[in-house]
């Protein structure tokens, strides 16, 4: 039995894996902004033992609540085993009609959240030399599409810093894997999907297709979020946890597909880019 903490529980891919976690038989600490959004998945709400689940209120963006959930968890079950970052939400915008204080409440929660929590759970982590963290990104980051650039940005921005955070991490027993799933039937492009207020014409073919108005993704994508939550505690439990995980065929034929086009781009230049050096 091991120790779960996740953020944003209350939808999505957060929920299933805490309700995966739980059925596996693991403490889980469930955390929301809105605590009542979770209640339902401990006891007696559900079938779980009292003393495997605790619910805790966790803005990723207030440090006092970060620390208190942290607090919390070692206090419940003496320690964190792993630690998920999962909590956030989709904005989409062409990068023109991005508003500032958007864009920077999205880094503020995407990494800079991500930041905080993994610096809370390590002390403890490296005291014992062991653990996991699981750092949840998404195959936008490769595609870049088209009205979703800051999104893409900040989670790119979260797997640069897992990359190192790995290397420091190895030689202390401690694991980080970036998981970057495709499309599933989740919340994210309905109720947790936010967008610009500005709005301009000329984007209209491109990143206005996006707008959440003209969306046709939502409630038909093909991903099961019970499969991912199962596929992430299989690949936290292996001997060797991934460095980096796709999750679902469309990541997986979107990522070939991605790394084909930058290969044969980078061939296309080689000549120009071997031509740098002193002669």
């Amino acid at each position: 039995m091991s120790t779960w903490l996740i953020t944003g529980c209350s939808t999505g891919l957060g929920r299933a894996l805490a309700e995966a976690v739980v059925g596996a038989g693991h403490n889980a600490v469930v955390t929301a902004r809105d605590i009542a959004k979770v209640t339902d998945l401990a006891p007696p709400n559900h079938k779980a033992t009292p003393e495997r689940v605790l619910t805790v209120a966790l803005d990723v963006t207030n440090p006092e609540h970060v620390t208190s959930a942290v607090q919390h968890a070692e206090e419940r079950f003496g320690g964190i085993d792993v630690l998920v970052n999962n909590a956030g939400y989709g904005y989409r915008a062409a990068v023109e009609e991005g508003d500032d204080a958007d864009v920077r409440a999205l880094f503020e929660t995407h990494f800079f959240g991500t930041v905080a929590m993994i610096k809370a759970v390590l002390p403890g982590m490296r005291a014992r030399r062991s653990g996991a963290i699981v750092n949840i990104s998404s195959i936008g980051v490769q595609l870049n599409p088209v009205g979703s650039g800051y999104y893409a940005a900040a989670k790119a921005a979260m797997e640069g810093m897992s990359g190192a955070l790995r290397g420091e991490l190895a030689p202390l027993g401690i694991s980080v894997t970036v998981v970057e799933p495709g499309a599933f039937r989740t919340d994210f492009a309905g109720r947790s999907l936010t967008q610009s207020a500005t709005v301009i014409d000329d984007y209209a073919a491109t990143a206005g297709q996006r707008r959440i108005e003209n969306d046709t993704m939502h409630g038909n994508q093909q991903g099961d979020p019970a499969k991912a939550g199962a596929a992430i505690i299989a690949a936290v439990e292996s001997p060797e946890p991934p460095a980096f995980l796709l999750l679902g065929p469309d990541a997986l034929a979107a990522y070939r597909s991605v790394a084909d086009a930058r290969a044969n781009e980078i061939a296309k230049w080689e000549q120009l880019t071997g031509s740098t050096n002193f002669d």
